[in-house]
């Protein structure tokens, strides 16, 4: 079973770009970010029409998050992450899909750091901590997919000095990232692929995606119960190439059905 995460910076802008990278590629599962769209305004014909099921989470002008599933329809477990009821950004949406609860996620950005928007970004990422471990809880196989704007470590990021002082690279989220991982999540790419460099985002200006000057922040944690049945990973990087394409690229793994 292919399943993938895709921050499509912009659902509406970039619809062409999606359903072809889906008729391209088709995976069973599909985890979107970043769709810059109101409830309203999300392309759910589209997607039907395209022989997906469909649920999402969206918010006007940014962020937003959808999950996908190949001919049925996901079963929402969760909209939102708990801990702030007073967050009203569209980061978080849950499902359970032939089993396997999918955790579809965006985490905020952070910059500039320090300063309020890395607070709540720290703050976030000790919010999904907290519900990871009861995810964990549960024992069953759990999926955390999504962009967490983080570089776990130097090989992750084409210029690491560059880098030491932005949000998705200090030492604070870094660390953030560390702990969750230790809880019991496998990093799917890292891996199957641990020493290799690996870059899920391009940025539009300085000639980056062709330099491959890229940074790896599109992840997949797996609970301890899905890790054994991973079978692959990698990044569509071709999509990057395409005319008007995202600035990240589509990440997928397969695991065993």
């Amino acid at each position: 079973m292919k399943i993938a995460t895709f921050n499509v910076n912009g659902i509406n802008g970039r619809l062409d770009i999606l359903l072809r990278w889906l008729q391209e590629a088709e995976p069973a599962i599909v985890c979107l970010q970043e769709l810059k769209a109101p409830d309203e305004k999300f392309p759910v014909k589209a997607l039907n029409a395209a022989g997906y099921g469909v649920i999402w989470h969206g918010q006007k002008s940014w962020n937003g998050v959808a999950i996908l599933a190949k001919g049925q329809e996901p079963l929402q477990t969760r909209r939102g992450l708990p801990g702030d009821p007073d967050d009203t950004h569209s980061r978080y949406i849950e499902a359970i899909i032939d089993g396997i609860v999918i955790g579809c996620l965006y985490i905020p950005n952070g910059n500039p750091a320090p300063g309020p928007k890395f607070d709540y970004k720290l703050r976030w990422f000790e919010r999904l901590s907290t519900y990871a471990a009861e995810l964990l809880e549960l024992g069953a196989p759990v999926a955390l997919i999504g962009d967490f704007n983080v570089m776990p470590t130097d090989i992750d990021v084409y210029a690491p000095d560059r880098w030491r002082d932005d949000a998705l690279f200090r030492p604070e989220v870094r660390a953030a990232y560390a702990e969750l991982i230790a809880q019991g999540w496998t990093d799917a790419l890292r891996h199957l692929h641990p020493d290799k460099r690996i870059y899920t985002f391009w940025k539009y200006f300085r000639n980056a995606f062709a330099r491959d000057a890229g940074l790896r922040i599109d992840h997949f944690l797996l609970s301890p119960a899905l890790a054994p049945e991973l079978t692959a990973a990698a990044v569509d990087k071709f999509t990057r190439a395409w005319p008007h394409a995202s600035d990240h690229a589509p990440v997928w793994i397969d695991v065993k059905d």
